[in-house]
Parts: structure tokens; C-alpha cells; sequence
């Protein structure tokens, strides 16, 4: 039986905890697996903690562009101390937004590129966040030897898909696929064996979401919307991206 990868969800988010138990027993009903990922020490303690209650769990630590300023000391202990357990590097990346001046765009890259560093150390996948930073991160990307690359919530133009398919990067695809027609052509024009789908819980979603918290049981929705642009089965392409993400995730 095949599995379900959301490759990009924030499982150990706050907004998740009162549901925990109910998440973890309706992924292992549906046949949904998580690659969870962290944002700086304290979540990704919470997400290597969460790992341990249920192997449908594939935990991601790493420190986001938001989180850029704090001490990479211990971070860098904490994926040392448990290479063997994780799964990837995650989330790390870039994004502009959250600094007002170039000292500050600078230590995110310094992070970034500290973060990169590790995952080809330990041939880990890396999931980044690349926020109109996509040029940036290109740029970067060839001088390190990385395992699987993740470019989650690709939101670059046609041009920069066709150079994140060059670099051989995974782009994923989320609920905004179900009803954005910019997302459609976008995952049109990517690469099959290329596509990863992911929910970025607990991110809401507008349209027949509801603004509601996005669940992983919105994965297969997405992946029946993904379907219908790729004209594929659903069957069909549940397959292709299992192999995807076994391929991203080296196993």
C-alpha cells in the first residue's frame, strides 16, 4: 500500500498539540505519513520528541530566516548529537522580510549557509524557505553537494521553476493548488519526478478551506487536484510522488 508524504508540515506547532493523538491515529488510518520541521531549538526538540510517539512522524530540525539572530551553538550540538535520528535539515532558507537592513540579511545567510553546511556534512535533505529570495538562494545552492533539496511552497515565476528543475531541486505544491490557477500552471510545468505536496500546517487557507488550519488530511485533496492538471490518475500520481519523496528523502 502506497503512502501519502506531506513534505512540509509544522506538526510540532502549538496549534497542533490539543489534537496530537487524534492527528498521529488518523495518519496512520489514512496511510499519511509527515516530514515535520522545525523553526529553531525549542520546536525542534518538540519535533524530535513527537518522532519518538510515531514512526509515520519524519523529523526536520533546523532554524528559519526568522529565527536568524539567536545563538547557532547549541542548534548546531542538537543535529550533531542526533544525525542518526533525523530525517533533514529543516526549515532553513531566506526571506528579506523579516530583516530591515543588509547586517541583518547577512546573518541570515550566514545561518543559511551554516545549516546547508551540516546537511551536506551528514547527506541530509534540506527543506528551504525561499521567500522572494529565490535568486539568492540559487546562486548558493551549486557550492554545496546536497542530498535532496527542497524548495517547499514554490512561489518563484516560470523562469525561476525552469532554474530550480536545472539545479534538480524538488518544488512542492500545497492546498492553494486546489483553487490557484498560477499554482495549476506552475505545477504544469514542473518536472514529474520532481513534484512534492505538502500542507505548511498550521498555515490557513482561504477559498473551500475556510481559513481553517490546514490539516494533513488536506493532503489528498491537493494530490486529486494535482492529478486532474497533470491528467493522471489519482492512483496514478500517488505513486510517482511516493517515489519522489523516497528519492528527495534518499531511503
Amino acid at each position: 500500500m502506497n503512502w501519502l508524504t506531506d513534505a512540509h508540515i509544522h506538526l510540532s506547532d502549538n496549534e497542533f498539540s490539543i489534537d496530537l493523538d487524534h492527528i498521529l491515529t488518523t495518519m496512520n488510518k489514512m496511510n499519511l505519513r509527515a516530514c515535520c520541521v522545525s523553526v529553531d531549538y525549542k520546536s525542534s526538540m518538540s519535533t524530535l520528541e513527537l518522532s519518538q510517539r510515531s514512526s509515520l512522524v519524519l523529523p526536520f530540525i533546523g532554524i528559519h530566516p526568522q529565527n536568524a539572530t539567536v545563538d547557532l551553538n547549541d542548534m548546531v550540538e542538537l543535529i550533531m548529537n542526533n544525525s542518526k535520528r533525523i530525517s533533514g535539515i529543516g526549515e532553513i532558507g531566506l526571506d528579506k522580510t523579516y530583516v530591515s537592513d543588509d547586517t541583518g540579511f547577512a546573518q541570515q545567510v550566514a545561518v543559511f549557509q551554516k545549516m546547508l553546511s551540516l546537511a551536506e556534512k551528514l547527506g541530509k535533505p534540506v527543506s528551504i524557505h525561499s521567500r522572494k529570495t529565490l535568486d539568492e538562494i540559487f546562486q548558493m545552492l551549486p557550492s554545496y553537494s546536497l542530498k535532496g533539496v527542497l524548495l517547499h511552497w514554490f512561489a518563484g515565476n516560470k523562469k525561476q521553476l525552469q532554474k530550480a528543475m536545472e539545479l534538480g531541486c524538488y518544488v512542492s505544491y500545497g492546498p492553494a493548488t486546489v483553487y490557484s490557477h498560477d499554482k495549476q500552471v506552475l505545477l504544469s510545468l514542473t518536472d514529474i519526478d520532481k513534484i512534492l505536496l505538502e500542507t505548511d500546517g498550521p498555515v490557513r487557507y482561504s477559498r473551500c478551506f475556510g481559513l481553517k488550519i490546514a490539516q494533513i488530511t488536506f493532503l489528498p485533496s491537493v494530490l486529486f487536484s494535482a492529478a486532474h492538471v497533470l491528467c493522471k490518475t489519482y492512483d496514478d500520481l500517488l505513486l510517482i510522488i511516493e517515489n519522489n519523496v523516497n528519492s528527495y528523502l534518499c531511503v
